[in-house]
């Protein structure tokens, strides 16, 4: 994609760019192949696709220099994408605005959504087995589609960018996302020469991003969404840990490293320790924020004094103590801290299966005098305790 808007005569039709034409040629193209090809598939990667690129760019840079050209525009992408545009305008610029949508009734919106319906019932009454095997599930995967990439645009808690020359050359400069929310009315144009330093990037584009979230998180997060899980699984750590506190010392002060996401271990602690003191710590403020929401909720909506919340790193090396990686700010603007392994005068460490570093570290040289390391099943160290066949997953108690 070129790097600068083209220039324009006054005289000329297109408001913003020429390159804007290659647009509309390339809507046109999109109505021939669904006319050549309509298939489920074609449908849904057409709804994604033209809505973040084309109708997206429509939006914020409206193409003609005509009011009523605009209007025709619009009302033909509604048609194409089963979607009033007018609804989805508002729908967008409230998400830049950071308010809520309201939905605002217009003579336009009325027209699109008129056009859409007659479109549909001409479908379903003319070819009704087309309309209900294969377009409506091509359109809905398509929603679905613009959901997934709505939200994996943002699910690092800021805009996120991707700068992958393929993906931008096909979506004309979309993986540009922090830059464009920096400035929604900058044309799609000159996107890639708006780069600022800092900016939150990503090396997949937002529908792949997924791939960059570890498969333990993902878990904890399928966790979170159900409360017969959240049941299954405090249930099964709550036997395994009071059968291992069991066979240690009084614990004053514990330490739960990586406690932040779903926050089990902390709230069994709890309940086994009582007079314990429990120090949770996360690399990530949101899933602290998640854990003292979801702690709240279970103590009555409060959270006791003796429970302490870190936003620090705790990353072990090879002779057992904490190596601090390159201190980042979060999207508040705070910097993670390294926590030393045995720099805290904690009774009781809790090591994740997801700690980063070197695990064995941890049993050659316990941060603690009591340590409980969730490992999988098939590593027994020492006196341990199954958690769940199911889950994969034991506890070991290790002694200093």
């Amino acid at each position: 994609m070129a790097s600068a808007a083209l220039g324009y005569r006054r005289q000329s039709v297109w408001r913003f760019s020429h390159w804007d034409a290659l647009l509309v040629a390339l809507t046109a193209a999109h109505g021939v192949t669904l006319a050549l090809w309509p298939v489920a598939p074609v449908i849904a990667v057409g709804v994604w696709w033209n809505s973040n690129t084309i109708a997206h760019n429509f939006i914020h840079r409206p193409f003609f220099r005509s009011a009523a050209l605009n209007r025709l525009f619009s009302a033909a992408l509604s048609v194409l994408l089963g979607i009033p545009q007018a609804l989805w305008r508002d729908r967008h610029l409230a998400h830049h605005a950071g308010v809520a949508w309201r939905l605002r009734v217009s003579q336009q919106l009325a027209a699109e959504t008129s056009l859409v319906a007659l479109l549909w019932a001409v479908l379903a009454w003319s070819h009704p087995r087309f309309f209900l095997l294969t377009y409506v599930p091509g359109y809905l995967i398509g929603l679905g589609l613009c959901a997934a990439q709505g939200y994996w645009e943002h699910a690092a808690g800021q805009a996120t960018s991707h700068y992958g020359s393929l993906y931008n050359l096909l979506c004309f400069n979309d993986g540009f996302h922090a830059e464009h929310h920096a400035d929604p009315a900058t044309h799609w144009t000159v996107l890639p020469g708006r780069i600022s330093p800092g900016v939150q990037s990503s090396r997949w584009p937002a529908l792949l991003r997924w791939l960059e979230v570890p498969p333990l998180e993902t878990l904890e997060r399928l966790v979170l969404r159900s409360p017969s899980l959240q049941r299954f699984v405090l249930r099964c750590h709550r036997r395994a840990l009071r059968s291992l506190l069991e066979q240690a010392p009084p614990v004053r002060h514990a330490a739960i490293v990586g406690g932040g996401l779903y926050p089990r271990t902390a709230l069994i602690l709890r309940e086994l320790l009582p007079s314990a003191r429990l120090t949770i710590i996360d690399s990530d403020r949101r899933n602290l924020e998640t854990a003292r929401r979801l702690m709240e909720r279970n103590n009555g909506g409060r959270i006791d004094d003796d429970v302490e919340f870190r936003h620090e790193s705790y990353t072990v090396t090879r002779a057992g103590s904490s190596r601090p990686p390159n201190p980042l700010p979060d999207s508040r603007g705070s910097v993670t801290r390294p926590v030393a392994g045995g720099g805290h005068d904690f009774d009781l460490t809790v090591v994740p299966l997801c700690l980063e570093g070197d695990r064995e570290a941890i049993y050659r040289h316990p941060p603690s005098s009591i340590v409980l390391v969730h490992d999988w099943i098939w590593r027994p160290r020492g006196k341990g305790a199954v958690v769940s066949i199911l889950l994969l997953k034991r506890i070991n108690l290790v002694l200093r």
